[in-house]
């Protein structure tokens, strides 16, 4: 008698090597986005020179000095909070509007507009990237402040509060100027307002050293209005005020409606 005969063994299953093209969930999209221009800035010299050794410098000169007439009470009790309005400033308009500004002019933006990150992922990353460098200055200027006896006071929300609506009115308007001028127009202009707001902004200098009529017009600027709405909560513990508030929610409404009409990506 023959043995039966072994059957054949089955072939191997095809590999499926066709390609399968698919874009990331966007949530992963604009984390990666993030994360990549979170790294851009804090390897940028000149930004950190900007939202992080410039307000540190001005807190502790002008905190040690006794040149400079603040008022009464706690010479650091008067500053942390403007230098906290500026450092909004540095990093939602004058960093963003400069860096915005020389990406377009290179073509970054074009490029990014080619892949699948839409532009509300793109602008998304950007908010995540101002607000994560927002909480790093606020907790070197807050540990810098502490150092030299500042006593805050209030409501940590309505400070957030505060915060999160300058963060929006200067990141409109740093969006509009990196949107409509060229890439070296934006970084003279940007530079301008930042030192003028700087002088009459009330972060470093009251306003009520200036003349009335003067005073009255420069506390509707929004660096004033931060910095006065940060001061009455930080420093007299006072909830949160109507008229800071009114003012930061229309400079944000209006550069942000101005930024969404004119800003150019190319």
């Amino acid at each position: 008698m023959t043995a039966p005969s072994a059957s054949p063994a089955s072939p191997p299953p095809a590999l499926d090597l066709a390609p399968a093209p698919g874009a990331a969930p966007l949530p992963r999209m604009i984390l990666a986005q993030t994360a990549y221009e979170l790294r851009s800035q804090l390897r940028n010299g000149e930004q950190l020179l900007l939202t992080l050794v410039i307000p540190v410098v001005l807190l502790a000169l002008f905190g040690a000095t006794t040149l400079l007439d603040l008022g009464p009470g706690s010479r650091v009790d008067f500053l942390a909070p403007g230098i906290l309005a500026l450092a909004v400033m540095s990093t939602a308009f004058t960093g963003q509007a400069i860096g915005t500004g020389f990406e377009r002019r290179y073509g970054v933006l074009k490029r990014l507009g080619a892949t699948p990150l839409p532009r509300s992922g793109l602008i998304a990353a950007k908010t995540l990237t101002v607000l994560a460098v927002e909480a790093l200055q606020a907790a070197v200027i807050c540990a810098v402040a502490l150092a030299l006896g500042w006593s805050p006071h209030g409501d940590p929300l309505s400070v957030l509060a505060l915060i999160l609506l300058g963060t929006a009115a200067f990141s409109g308007f740093g969006l509009l100027m990196a949107g409509t001028l060229r890439a070296e127009a934006t970084l003279a202009a940007a530079n301008l307002v930042y030192v003028l707001l700087l002088a009459v902004g009330g972060v470093v200098f009251p306003l009520d050293r200036f003349p009335e009529a003067v005073r009255s017009a420069l506390e509707l600027l929004p660096i004033s209005a931060l910095a006065d709405g940060l001061r009455q909560v930080l420093q007299d513990g006072a909830a949160l005020t109507g008229g800071p508030l009114l003012v930061l929610g229309v400079w944000a409404a209006a550069g942000l409606a101005l930024a969404a009409r004119f800003f150019r990506w190319e």
